[in-house]
């Protein structure tokens, strides 16, 4: 198995307002808030960790440290995973197609800012790569220069070293050399530029879409549909109701491995991606310097995409684990308590330039217009983690229910 990779760009880009809220635990005053109605999240965990290490910080490296970086919520919402499912020995962070390496890097910070909470759990770090230029790349961003990398070119585990907060970190061409073992998965912006076969309803049933050579143009290509069936064909439902459909084999075999290794040794995987939940149809598109592009002029200039079809991946999950979502970006956001959070900095704020940078970073956000319904969630999760550890317990004892998933579940605020 092939796995592609694209060095992506986090889509929460302008001034992003976040802070999660589904840490249960004490209750603090913040600012006009009564203390009953603000939780302990894990962000504010981190800001009274990083206070008590330096020392008081500004308003404007506050807003900084909430607004302006996602990937602290990442690795916040794999942390309160880990907790929500009784904090194992150890764990694995595995990213597929991880870019320049900034995102795990990121989030490896977050890990070190709350070294406290997992100061007793053995961490280590697994990259699948296929492209050895951004593998280096990633080596830069996140290694210690002071440590020497292994290299093995002919080896599964082709990279090895160790990240500048102390994690070993490993690099893999394909998913499956990755150890088994309690594992968190990240895909950021990866399913999306995965291959697709496009398939088109016609009066003969359904029949492949192709690129051939346009006979009057030598130098110039078309779309056709194929004679007769192919074997992709496969992949459709016997029920589809649309005309046109787009499957990814490759997107299937990559969401069954993971659905079987987080059914047997337990983890979770989370997907952010730009996609639909079964209803669209032809998404295959291509950009160059940001601007949309004919997929079939000058090919190898721009970045082909495809959005991800969410339902397909829930079915090729095939009952093993259970998955929530898609969920739009903006009820994500507002399921971990970004309108809680937005009222408590323009409480705080007296200037009306922040409070001017505050609303249009929410705006931003959540506008169905911008990223509110552009960018959506996914998860894979064992099923006793929404169902409980024990199925056939005794009906006259109880047994705790389940702590909600961060950001698809609604949180009530006490």
């Amino acid at each position: 198995m092939s796995v592609l990779v694209r060095a992506g760009v986090w889509p929460l880009r302008a001034a992003r307002a976040v802070i999660p809220c589904f840490w249960r635990g004490k209750y603090f005053s913040s600012g006009k808030e009564p203390a009953e109605n603000n939780l302990v999240t894990p962000m504010l965990r981190h800001l009274i960790y990083k206070i008590k290490s330096t020392g008081p910080i500004t308003v404007a490296e506050y807003m900084k440290e909430v607004l302006t970086n996602p990937a602290k919520l990442l690795g916040i919402w794999f942390i309160s995973e880990w907790i929500a499912t009784g904090k194992t020995a150890a764990f694995q962070l595995v990213e597929l197609g991880p870019g320049r390496g900034t995102l795990s890097g990121d989030i490896l910070r977050v890990f070190s800012q709350l070294g406290s909470v997992l100061k007793n759990c053995d961490i280590s770090v697994h990259l699948v790569e296929v492209s050895q230029k951004l593998s280096e790349i990633q080596a830069l961003t996140l290694t210690e220069e002071k440590v020497p990398l292994e290299r093995d070119a002919g080896a599964p585990v082709y990279m090895k070293g160790v990240t500048k907060s102390g994690i070993p970190i490993s690099w893999y061409r394909d998913l499956q050399d990755i150890p088994k073992g309690f594992s968190f998965y990240l895909a950021h912006e990866f399913f999306d530029v995965l291959p697709v076969h496009k398939f088109q309803k016609t009066p003969h049933g359904w029949r492949e879409v192709l690129i051939d050579i346009d006979p009057h143009v030598s130098d110039k290509l078309r779309f056709v549909l194929a004679p007769c069936a192919t074997p992709a064909e496969a992949f459709i439902q016997c029920d589809e109701t649309r005309d046109h459909v787009e499957v990814c084999p490759d997107a299937g075999v990559i969401i069954q491995e993971l659905s079987e290794r987080i059914a047997v040794t337990g983890g979770a995987a989370l997907i952010a991606d730009y996609g639909h939940d079964g209803t669209k149809t032809d998404t295959f598109r291509g950009f160059c310097g940001h601007k949309l592009h004919d997929v079939l002029i000058a090919p190898g200039t721009a970045d082909l995409t495809a959005d991800v079809d969410f339902s397909y991946l829930r079915r090729m999950a095939q009952g093993k684990v259970a998955s929530l979502g898609p969920v739009k970006q903006k009820t994500f956001l507002k399921n971990m308590g970004i309108d809680v959070r937005l009222k408590v900095l323009l409480d705080k704020s007296d200037e009306p330039s922040l409070r001017q940078q505050l609303l249009q970073g929410y705006d931003m956000l959540m506008n169905p217009k911008e990223m509110g319904e552009r960018f959506n969630f996914f998860a894979l999760l064992p099923h006793q983690r929404l169902h409980g550890r024990n199925h056939q317990i005794n009906a006259l004892q109880s047994e705790p229910s389940p702590s909600p998933v961060a950001g698809f579940s609604e949180l009530v605020w006490r």
